[in-house]
């Protein structure tokens, strides 16, 4: 599976589980002022730029489809609006990460709308061309093949779908390189790769219009798929 670590440590757990930092980095998103300030403590990062990235899930038309892969621990539910009418499709390589999406989509009010799925982000089991949005927030890091997820997410979205997310770049200062070591050293992080490499990746697969911004160590990116 594309996102399973390579080794066992304590505390830190597989990504197919639920490893520890899963649940730090849920917590953090969703207690703004206090995670708000452990991000710009520790990756000089605005958590508000996740919530406005996130915000444009809630823009999707009645009847379009979503997927959201990795969902993790469903923080991009946020954006999704009860009674919105869309197929909301959360998909991970873990149950309990499905789990806890599920219980964050019912304590919202949008259970309804959310279909969870155990999903391999390289190799989805989903028809070509059939969402109208795909969103991968704080996954891109933590594969071993992050240009094969780009390439499955890029298939799986109909042409003038947006494809949007976030990640942690590999060039976006020295600043954070030992982050970036110690991360794969534990097995949270997988080889990342550049803005330049995601740049390329999207136009290789037919993401036009790309917008990529940096917000510390977190890069948002957003491109639409061409007909």
């Amino acid at each position: 599976m594309i996102r399973k670590t390579l080794s066992r440590l304590p505390g830190v757990g597989d990504w197919d589980e639920d490893p520890l930092w899963a649940s730090i980095y849920d917590w953090t998103v969703e207690h703004p002022r206090a995670g708000g300030a452990l991000w710009r403590a520790g990756i000089n990062s605005d958590l508000g730029r996740l919530y406005r990235a996130a915000a444009e899930i809630g823009c999707q038309v009645e009847g379009s489809r979503i997927l959201d892969i990795p969902c993790g621990g469903g923080v991009a539910l946020r954006g999704l609006q009860p009674g919105q009418g869309v197929e909301y499709v959360a998909g991970d390589i873990s149950q309990a990460m499905l789990d806890r999406t599920m219980r964050v989509a019912t304590a919202r009010g949008l259970a309804d709308q959310v279909v969870p799925r155990i999903a391999d982000v390289g190799d989805q089991p989903f028809e070509a061309a059939s969402f109208d949005m795909v969103v991968t927030f704080t996954g891109l890091h933590c594969f071993p093949d992050p240009a094969r997820a780009v390439v499955e997410m890029a298939r799986v979205l109909k042409p003038g779908g947006v494809l949007t997310g976030s990640a942690l770049l590999n060039d976006t200062g020295l600043r954070f390189e030992p982050m970036r070591r110690i991360g794969r050293l534990v097995s949270v992080l997988g080889p990342g790769c550049t803005s330049r490499d995601l740049q390329g990746w999207l136009a290789g697969q037919g993401i036009a219009d790309v917008v990529l911004e940096n917000s510390g160590a977190i890069a948002y990116f957003r491109g639409v798929k061409r007909g």
